[in-house]
């Protein structure tokens, strides 16, 4: 019963989340100062007003603003998503070819920067006030404050345009046809927007799981081990891991909404051609209709973190059940 509950509120609580994210989304496209129908022709078009006028009706660019977010939103639940202005394809299908890219970026930077922030969070609590303590500290603490953007711009002059290790850019080599390209290649391609992501996500995790790991070898029962002969390795073993385990996946699942909000700026630099850079160019080009599958979408899939979150949570606790503490 509580777990049928849960599911029908989390069922709810999405809906109106996916009700508030179109009406927000559509509310700021609107007042954008971007107009579409220039964005779609071009500033130095010729076309004639009728012209100009046939295409704005065809995309409905002059129907009064609620009358499009009704349209859109009645044809949204019937399955139809609409046509991108800017890829000139179904709005469904542009989403599935690029999140077939950042799927695989985001998937490897998510568990990179997991796994490496909790590794590190481990070693600055154990080596707490060493150099190594204060040197993970302060990296952490200045990417935090850093932008996407620089830090990708960074990695990219560093590792492709300095010492040429890497291409400058895209998912694929230039001028290959796609049945040419590789895996290596591929992977060539990703490893310089994956580390950008990975080395953003780290910070979190990492002083999230070295501030707990602090309180919980300063505990009574941590003195108590240690007071039986316990060395720090086996009171990390035995004791810490069990107690910091699960809040870091919370915390790492958590992390889905700041990767969504960081993947765009990323895929920007390297040209990536993924769900991010598919968001800048329909943002450019007022294209509303993608804007709009591409929030919906994005809320879902974050909604869809939090929720496995919670429900690992409640699998790898027998003192939780479904984000619900049981006294």
């Amino acid at each position: 019963m509580i777990r049928l509950k849960y599911i029908a509120g989390a069922v709810f609580r999405m809906l109106t989340l996916l009700v508030a994210v179109s009406i927000l989304s559509f509310v700021l496209v609107a007042a954008s100062p971007i107009d579409p129908l220039t964005a779609y022709i071009g500033t130095d078009s010729t076309l004639s007003q009728e012209a100009k006028d046939k295409i704005a009706g065809h995309w409905g660019l002059n129907d009064p603003p609620a009358q499009r977010f009704t349209a859109w939103a009645g044809n949204f639940i019937k399955g139809d998503w609409g046509t991108s202005i800017s890829f000139k394809k179904p709005v469904k299908k542009v989403i599935g070819e690029r999140f077939s890219y950042s799927v695989v970026l985001m998937l490897i930077a998510w568990a990179v920067s997991g796994i490496l922030g909790f590794l590190a969070g481990i070693l600055a609590a154990v080596k707490k006030g060493s150099v190594w303590d204060r040197l993970i500290k302060t990296f952490c603490l200045a990417l935090q404050s850093a932008p996407t953007f620089w830090v990708g711009l960074l990695v990219l002059s560093l590792f492709a345009v300095r010492l040429g290790w890497f291409p400058i850019g895209l998912a694929a080599p230039m001028g290959k046809l796609a049945k040419d390209v590789t895996l290596t290649d591929r992977i060539y391609h990703l490893i310089l927007p994956a580390l950008t992501l990975s080395v953003l996500g780290i910070s979190k995790i990492t002083l999230y799981t070295r501030q707990k790991l602090i309180e919980i070898m300063n505990s009574d029962f941590i003195l108590f081990a240690k007071a039986r002969g316990e060395s720090t390795r086996q009171l990390v073993l035995r004791h810490g891991l069990r107690n910091i385990a699960l809040p870091a996946v919370t915390v790492q699942f958590a992390a889905f909404s700041e990767l969504f909000g960081g993947i765009a700026l990323a895929e920007s630099v390297f040209s990536y051609p993924g769900i991010g850079s598919a968001l800048t160019t329909a943002g450019l080009s007022g294209d509303v209709p993608l804007l709009l599958g591409i929030a919906v979408f994005s809320a879902i899939f974050v909604f869809a973190g939090n929720l496995i979150a919670n429900l690992l949570y409640g699998m790898l606790d027998p003192r939780i059940k479904e984000g619900r503490e049981i006294g």
